[in-house]
């Protein structure tokens, strides 16, 4: 079969156009990490009492009007010191600059493990939320948190993830010693649509925001990891099974009123 010069310059623009088509997505990850990384902090309280004075629960993001912060609902402090003034908040990290700013609760969705905060001051960088029902399995993710606190300093770090399912909530338990509390009352509410992922979580991760590598546009929250035997096999064996909340529940509970 003989080609012409035309048919044979086409061929090789349609080629050209399929790999600049793929490759963008890992070359555009660093500079999405950046921009992530500014909106990304740390959710726990503070104890002038205590030492450290700082506690680290879990990651949050900040969305909306740079004044609002999403995480886990189970990194939410149910009960905090107020006799000694333990108040929640917010660790950003720049750098060697450690700011705590106080939060308050302005929305909790405790069927889907969800917590939106408010803070005080300027507004931080905020991230957009994508549609996580447009995502599909096979799909690359990224996320960004941080995986055990403050035992690694408060630097914000990155793992790839990819979609491996989308699957109802509810897990299979290998045994009855590996039924937690939380386990338990999940299993008693109706199941919905979760993204499990293939990477490594640690409990740090907790809140962190899932997004598109090229865009930085959030699909999910970091929920949990699946745990091999007992929960501290989560830090020293982690399963490389994770799961997210689909970003869509987060856009509800913003568009709630405050309790």
């Amino acid at each position: 079969m003989r080609f012409s010069s035309l048919s044979l310059i086409r061929a090789l623009a349609l080629a050209a156009a399929c790999c600049c088509a793929t490759a963008p997505r890992a070359a555009d990850l660093p500079r999405t990490i950046a921009t992530v990384k500014t909106s990304v902090v740390g959710v726990g309280s503070y104890l002038k009492a205590r030492s450290p004075a700082t506690a680290f629960n879990g990651t949050g993001f900040v969305v909306g009007d740079g004044l609002s912060v999403i995480t886990n609902a189970h990194v939410v402090p149910e009960l905090l010191d107020a006799a000694n003034h333990e108040t929640l908040g917010v660790v950003i990290a720049r750098g060697a600059e450690i700011e705590f700013r106080p939060a308050t609760v302005a929305g909790l969705d405790r069927a889907h493990d969800l917590a939106h905060l408010r803070i005080g001051g300027a507004p931080l960088p905020a991230l957009r939320l994508g549609d996580s029902d447009a995502v599909a399995e096979g799909q690359e993710l990224a996320f960004t948190g941080f995986p055990l606190g403050m035992v690694l300093g408060l630097h914000p770090a990155t793992h790839r993830a990819l979609l491996s399912a989308i699957t109802p909530i509810v897990l299979p338990s290998l045994s009855s010693r590996t039924l937690d509390a939380r386990m338990i009352a999940q299993l008693q509410k109706a199941p919905f649509a979760i993204f499990q992922l293939d990477g490594t979580v640690y409990p740090g991760n907790s809140g962190s925001p899932v997004y598109d590598p090229a865009s930085g546009a959030v699909l999910g929250v970091i929920n949990m990891t699946f745990v091999k035997g007992l929960k501290e096999n989560a830090i020293t064996h982690p399963s490389g099974i994770s799961y997210a909340i689909p970003a869509n529940y987060v856009r509800d509970l913003l568009q709630r009123k405050s309790p």
